[in-house]
């Protein structure tokens, strides 16, 4: 049987986590602090993926953002810019 990833946080992690989880203004990030905090909490990260969230997420999807909050912290967790579709045309050559 394979070993399920655990997630240790320290206290001041803990705290970031919870207080983005509860006042950040984007919900995404709201979203995925949850996840990492239950899996924290010692929920596995499959059954938080399938049951934990308001929206089911694939598991890989959580074992990303698990990835890149060990790898990189908070950080890790935001969407990085010049990610997303990219405009048609500028408006700066049209106008």
């Amino acid at each position: 049987m394979p070993k399920r990833r655990r997630l240790e946080l320290s206290a001041d992690q803990r705290h970031e986590l919870v207080d983005h989880r509860d006042h950040h203004p984007k919900a995404y990030v709201r979203e995925r602090c949850a996840a990492l905090l239950k899996i924290a909490n010692g929920q596995a990260p499959h059954a938080v993926a399938q049951d934990g969230l308001l929206k089911p997420r694939g598991p890989d999807t959580l074992y990303d953002w698990l990835n890149r909050y060990e790898a990189e912290g908070f950080v890790g967790l935001l969407i990085r810019t010049g990610r997303g579709r990219k405009p048609a045309f500028s408006p700066s050559v049209c106008g």
